[in-house]
């Protein structure tokens, strides 16, 4: 909770600050990374960076913590707080850390606003921040625990044991820790893959695993981004070309706060494109636990020949007594059940206590988000999951 002498500077500078936020970000990153090269190369994506995105979210983040301390004083944001702990920890950030990004992000806050940063002013933001980090320290202490890794040391080898190739641009990693030792995690979370690039960087991505939890191996699924400017989709790339039966890659822990609920309730599983492997894993442990929940299983994919575990989905579904499947394919194609154009869930039927999950692009989890929303499921009752930069903030 803000201070009371705090609150209402940043009611009266919020509009101002949020104006500039991205020029102070685009900063901020300048100046962090002329300090320290080696966040860019080894821990921040560099497409994201080229693209802007990472900025985006980065203002975006600021800006809607610091609104709900304003319009919620009494109450906290876990929900934006969590999604961006889950990935910091899936990254291996330390609170030590949190000093260096403070100490260039008030550098970048000073140059950019000049005088109208003022000794007070300066003290309601280095509040706001430190609320912010503090939180998000504590809910990734919390990680680091539950996944029994020190804080930051969330690395461990694995085999790839198994490549399968699902469609032209996707491809199934199968991987097997090299100590032996079965991981656990939950259905719908996602692991960082860390990448050995020819100019040497070590670059990080997440990808969701997309097998059911319990057993000794683990499987991911990455597809191959083309086109664009800037070094985006280079680690999938790499992973198409390199990664092969045998090679031993270093992969996070299991991290993600979009994990398949317990209890019975009803469900709605809503994907498109490579957004439907947390639905995979999630179907996956409903099968093998044999589960008579009610689950609406909704994917859209470009074309039959593009969507990754499609024979794989059916079999799924067709194991669930209670469950039903709907697909809808942009390009005509040989599947004869599907139907053509975009995802429509606004005709389904759904429960009315029905808890609905989303996995893809940021333009059709809104849409589809909305369409929920207008047909009266609460937003408490609609959860996401954003491959990328989270730039959905203060929607929840």
């Amino acid at each position: 909770m803000l201070s009371e002498q705090s609150a209402p500077v940043i009611r009266a500078t919020l509009p101002v600050v949020g104006a500039h936020l991205g020029e102070i970000t685009e900063l901020f990153y300048e100046k962090l990374f002329t300090d320290r090269p080696e966040l860019l190369r080894d821990l921040f994506n560099r497409g994201n960076q080229a693209s802007g995105e990472q900025q985006k979210a980065l203002a975006g983040s600021i800006a809607a913590f610091a609104g709900m301390l304003l319009e919620h004083p009494g109450t906290r944001p876990d929900a934006l707080l969590s999604r961006i702990a889950h990935k910091h920890a899936s990254l291996g950030v330390t609170s030590e850390q949190y000093k260096l990004v403070h100490q260039h992000l008030f550098a970048a806050i000073a140059e950019v606003l000049g005088d109208a940063v003022t000794e007070e002013v300066a003290a309601a933001w280095d509040e706001v921040y430190w609320l912010m980090a503090g939180a998000l320290i504590a809910v990734e202490a919390r990680l680091y625990q539950e996944a029994g890794t020190p804080e930051g040391a969330t690395w461990r080898r694995m085999e790839v044991v198994e490549r399968r190739e699902e469609t032209a641009y996707a491809v199934s990693l199968v991987l097997r820790p090299t100590d032996g030792t079965p991981g656990a995690f939950r259905p719908g979370q996602y692991v960082s893959v860390q990448a050995e690039l020819p100019d040497g960087a070590r670059q990080i991505r997440q990808y969701s695993l997309s097998s059911a939890p319990g057993g000794t191996e683990w499987r991911i699924t990455v597809k191959r981004v083309r086109g664009g400017a800037g070094p985006e989709g280079e680690v999938s790339s790499w992973l198409h070309g390199n990664a092969r039966a045998g090679d031993v890659l270093n992969v996070s822990a299991p991290f993600g706060d979009l994990v398949l609920p317990e209890g019975d309730g009803p469900l709605l599983l809503v994907s498109a494109g490579i957004g439907c492997t947390p639905m995979l894993s999630m179907l996956n442990h409903l099968a093998a636990e044999r589960s008579g929940r009610p689950v609406t299983v909704v994917h859209a994919d470009r074309a039959p020949a593009d969507h990754a575990h499609r024979d794989e989905l059916r079999r799924l579904v067709g194991e669930l007594p209670d469950a039903r499947l709907h697909l809808w394919y942009e390009e005509s194609g040989d599947d004869p059940d599907a139907s053509r154009g975009t995802a429509d869930v606004a005709a389904l039927d759904l429960p009315e206590d029905v808890t609905a999950y989303l996995c893809g692009p940021l333009p059709f989890m809104r849409a589809v988000r909305g369409d929920l929303l207008r047909r009266g499921v609460p937003a408490r009752a609609v959860r996401y999951e954003v491959f990328g930069p989270d730039l959905w903030f203060g929607r929840d």
